[in-house]
């Protein structure tokens, strides 16, 4: 059964999500909330590498997330999904194994 991996820390300060990306199998979903959404963002330095993670692994940032730092759902990059808090649930229910990084 595949993994939803929840990041919630900035990638531009801390390595939860590259440690995240190392050990997530094809098929796996990474579900990007709290400061973990600032990784959705095109142009930074990390879109590139999440466009290219995007070739095995879903990606999904939490809308309230994003809005809660003065972002536009516009900004995020193409690709990654944005949910609620009902498709958050919907997608634990999906994966069924979550691994959370702190």
């Amino acid at each position: 059964m595949p993994t939803l991996h929840t990041v919630r820390k900035s990638p531009f300060e801390r390595n939860a999500l590259a440690s995240c990306l190392r050990v997530a199998q094809p098929g796996a979903a990474v579900l990007l909330i709290e400061d973990g959404v600032y990784a959705a963002l095109r142009n930074t330095q990390i879109a590139e590498q999440i466009s290219k993670a995007m070739e095995t692994v879903s990606f999904y940032a939490l809308a309230p997330d994003l809005q809660a730092r003065g972002y536009e759902l516009n900004e995020v990059i193409d690709g990654v999904q944005i949910v609620d808090y009902d498709g958050f649930v919907d997608l634990v229910a999906t994966y069924g194994r979550v691994q959370a990084w702190p």
